[in-house]
């Protein structure tokens, strides 16, 4: 790779103001080093993205289709081509013409790749691009380097022999029409897997599943519904791991209702040998852009399973982006083997899918700064109720809190309490009923646990007035969150730690087993701490349109220590 000069990296990017290549451009705003040529077929709308493109690299606008690439290397004499226009699914008979031409013209090469075909089959080039002395990596996004890196992280402790996950963006994430073609485009035509130990086919987006993405001590994903998306992972992952038998990745873009539109139409197609849906693709993109509501969060699940130490077992990994920071995720891997490039580090020569490019050490230097957070889980269940479901987490919770959640053993806790009761008649009704203890400005509690075939009974006797709950797992939509039901009433809620503070957040509630609305969805501000050695707690119950119906705050101890 021959270098522009004066230590600087002349980059094309081939898609530069589209959704990828803009978001790369903005990730390496920081790096004066950087001659960024930002390309398309439009020069206006080039222009347009330099123009109000703030940073320290530089950036051109250049008139150039893929189709001209030739011409275009022999023009602009770059040291890296980016290829992030797309998509790649749909670039016919001479699909690596690019490629081509980068290793004819001594061009290092990088590609946001989401078609498995294109990325299985660049390794055709190896033999010329190590004679070229150029290294050519297809597939260098979050699919599949990051699933990798993920995966071969947990191989280091287990032998892994099915996978399964998906992303799922944030409804406020934005998708390029480009995206859109290729996922409507392959709506129920078949994809390559590997099922059962053979390779096999699935159907894109008629086959679904659902996953909550929940990393230890954050406010997980609601429980969203992925579909089967054709992913470089299905073809690129298995050669890395021997022993897998299966492999399933889907997305699960939202609304659900249009995403399940989807669905139907793959099934048709499928069912009825129906053509391509892709000339209705600028519609779904017009569509899917418009209808943004629901929390503008976005994540990642990877969940493995295999055997360690002669036993089944089962780890995933979860990833939670707040905000606007999530979009630039799949843009991040090109950003640090660009980072490595200007630091000295390079690629080895050959043409391959870039499912080692990158490590979970990187990931996680580029994460760093940003509302972006990570963490995994082990399948086994067998532990204290609290511990399970904050995973790793849990050692991160004040000393009391631990030594109160992490017994599997009865025991009684005692102190002092302060109880608040809300005004209005129905909600004292409602305390009444489920037998909430009345107002007082400081009364005797005792709160004795007791384990019972996988629940734990919470019986709470405040001065002689006793109430009880029952708290277990979620399961199914309520994975990784605690239910708790009082009576006919149960609560699925959060536990979310906030420096020393467990909160516990109501996310889905149920009468009698069948799910309430969630603009019913009772409400108030309840956490658990440590003061002063003791174990803290301040839990309030509101309910929409009602208001408090009781609140209750104050500390406990082990009943040999505590105030009896």
């Amino acid at each position: 790779m021959s270098r522009t000069g004066a230590g600087r990296l002349k980059v094309l990017i081939l898609g530069g103001y589209g959704v990828f290549g803009s978001r790369l451009a903005e990730l390496l705003a920081d790096v004066p080093e950087l001659d960024l040529l930002i390309c398309g077929r439009h020069y206006d709308r080039a222009e347009a993205f330099c123009t109000g493109y703030r940073g320290q690299a530089q950036v051109s606008p250049v008139a150039l289709d893929r189709a001209d690439i030739v011409a275009g290397l022999g023009a602009q004499r770059p040291d890296l081509v980016v290829d992030a226009s797309g998509p790649f699914q749909a670039y016919g008979t001479d699909r690596y013409r690019v490629i081509s031409a980068c290793i004819s013209a001594g061009v290092d090469y990088l590609d946001f790749a989401d078609a498995a075909d294109f990325v299985f089959g660049v390794s055709r080039f190896d033999a010329e691009a190590k004679a070229a002395g150029v290294f050519v990596l297809s597939g260098v996004s979050s699919f599949p380097v990051l699933t990798a890196a993920v995966l071969r992280e947990m191989a280091k402790t287990m032998t892994i022999t099915s996978v399964e996950g998906g992303i799922a963006p944030s409804p406020y994430a934005g998708i390029g029409l480009n995206v859109m073609r290729a996922v409507v485009g392959y709506a129920g035509a078949p994809v390559k897997l590997r099922r059962h130990g053979i390779d096999a086919h699935g159907i894109g987006l008629a086959e679904s599943k659902r996953f909550t993405v929940a990393v230890p001590g954050r406010m997980p994903l609601r429980n969203i519904h992925f579909s089967l998306v054709d992913v470089p992972d299905l073809q690129v992952i298995a050669p890395e791991h021997p022993a897998l038998t299966d492999i399933w990745m889907g997305a699960g873009p939202v609304p659900e209702a249009l995403h399940r539109v989807l669905n139907l139409l793959a099934k048709a197609r499928a069912r009825f040998k129906l053509p391509s849906f892709e000339p209705f693709s600028p519609l779904f993109y017009a569509v899917l852009n418009r209808m943004r509501f629901g929390e503008h969060r976005g994540g990642m699940v990877i969940r493995a399973q295999g055997h360690a130490s002669g036993r089944t077992t089962e780890r995933s990994w979860h990833l939670l982006a707040e905000g606007d920071d999530g979009p630039y995720i799949p843009s991040m891997a090109i950003e640090a083997l660009i980072r490595k490039l200007l630091a000295g580090e390079r690629p080895s020569a050959g043409a391959r899918p870039a499912v080692g490019a990158l490590e979970l050490e990187d990931y996680a230097a580029l994460f760093k700064g940003r509302q972006i957070f990570t963490g995994f889980r082990d399948g086994e269940a067998n532990g204290p109720l609290y511990r399970n479901i904050l995973g790793a987490a849990f050692s991160a919770l004040p000393t009391r809190l631990q030594e109160l959640h992490g017994n599997t053993r009865a025991r009684r806790w005692t102190g002092l309490a302060q109880v608040r009761r809300g005004q209005n008649p129905i909600a004292a009704m409602v305390a009444a009923i489920i037998g909430f203890p009345k107002a007082a400005a400081q009364v005797p509690v005792t709160v004795t646990f007791s384990p019972e075939a996988g629940v734990e009974r919470w019986t709470r006797s405040f001065d002689g007035k006793r109430f009880t709950s029952v708290q277990s797992a979620g399961t199914g939509k309520n994975e990784h969150l605690l239910i708790e039901r009082f009576g006919i009433a149960s609560f699925a809620l959060a536990l979310v730690i906030e420096g020393d503070r467990l909160y516990l957040v109501p996310r889905r509630w149920s009468l009698l087993g069948v799910p309430m609305p969630r603009c019913l969805l009772p409400a108030g501000r309840s956490f658990e701490t440590e003061q002063d050695g003791y174990f803290c707690f301040d839990i309030e119950i509101a309910m929409p349109l009602i208001g408090l119906i009781v609140g209750y705050r104050g500390r406990l101890g082990p009943a040999s220590c505590g105030e009896e």
